[in-house]
């Protein structure tokens, strides 16, 4: 497959899980890959070598996208590398659950200068590179449509990023720069099991609420995040696509 052929591609905090599988799938479509990571540049080598073993360009990348010096960089590094910008793929992002009398601003700048700030900082740095046909696929959360209990910050920070989708989408039209968001319920993660979702209670509720009857893999959001970047879906702007399996 190579709908993807000539392209190139940044998608931050692809060192593990969902991240990793778009950045793997970008490539096996014939994208060259930037494969941004924060912290885990163990991780990130690793899905590099898996893409140049299949045939496939990458190179990692280090930086924080909540600063924007570091964003600039990451996006700067793709066009040094690869001599251009196509997709964009706003991955990188972090998690908490609190009750309300357990949040405190740590909890929340946390949570919005990573999910939030980070996505509008590497964007702006990026719409400077980005011509006509980019792609920029914000990754968002079914969390949006379920109201977690507990999820007050995290919920919060992905309202933002559907949000943002809109107004970005209106701002980079008129230079046929397409913006969507996807939207992933709960998915199959290294993150997902350390938080102890797998396994729990809360997985049994998920699959219960799910017509598919399982939860997601990092590789389901994949397929999608590819379609996103590619052609096919160049009449796709301003929308957001819920890949949950149809829960409700």
């Amino acid at each position: 497959m190579s709908k993807l052929k000539g392209k190139v591609a940044v998608v931050t905090g692809a060192s593990k899980g969902i991240g990793a599988a778009i950045a793997k799938a970008l490539a096996a479509a014939g994208a060259s890959v930037v494969v941004n990571y924060a912290s885990s540049k163990t991780g990130a080598e690793a899905v590099v070598a898996e893409i140049a073993k299949a045939g496939g360009k990458a190179v990692a990348v280090k930086g924080d996208v909540s600063k924007a010096a570091d964003a600039q960089a990451i996006i700067d590094a793709a066009v040094k590398e690869f001599g251009r910008l196509d997709v964009l793929v706003n991955n990188s992002g972090v998690y908490e659950f609190a009750p309300l009398e357990e949040i405190t601003e740590e909890h929340y700048h946390k949570q919005f200068n990573v999910n939030v700030l980070g996505l509008l900082l590497t964007t702006q740095a990026a719409a400077k590179h980005l011509g006509e046909g980019g792609s920029v696929i914000n990754i968002g959360s079914l969390v949006t449509r379920i109201a977690p209990t507990g999820g007050s910050v995290y919920t919060a920070t992905k309202g933002a990023v559907d949000a943002i989708t809109a107004v970005l989408s209106r701002e980079l039209g008129p230079r046929k720069i397409r913006v969507n968001a996807l939207n992933p319920g709960m998915v199959e993660t290294e993150g997902t099991h350390s938080a102890g979702f797998i396994g729990s209670d809360f997985e049994t509720w998920a699959v219960s609420q799910t017509p598919l009857g399982r939860i997601g893999q990092p590789s389901d959001i994949a397929s999608i995040a590819v379609f996103l970047a590619s052609d096919d879906s160049y009449w796709l702007t301003g929308e957001k696509l819920y890949a949950g399996g149809g829960v409700r």
